[in-house]
């Protein structure tokens, strides 16, 4: 036998699909984005230098 639907059910699966697809998934976007600009940052402070033509 299979579970009933009710309106509130779907009324709650519309409101969580709403939230992750306006708000959460952009915002960790975003995030993603921004961390993996601060590594290459950080990287070329420390680590590598900045980008250019190599020294010789």
């Amino acid at each position: 036998m299979e579970p009933l639907i009710t309106s509130s059910t779907k009324k709650g699966e519309r409101s969580a699909f709403l939230l992750l697809t306006v708000a959460l998934f952009p915002i960790l976007a975003i995030a993603l984005v921004v961390i993996f600009g601060f590594v290459v940052w950080f990287w070329q402070m420390f680590v590598s230098g900045p980008p250019g033509p190599p020294r010789g």
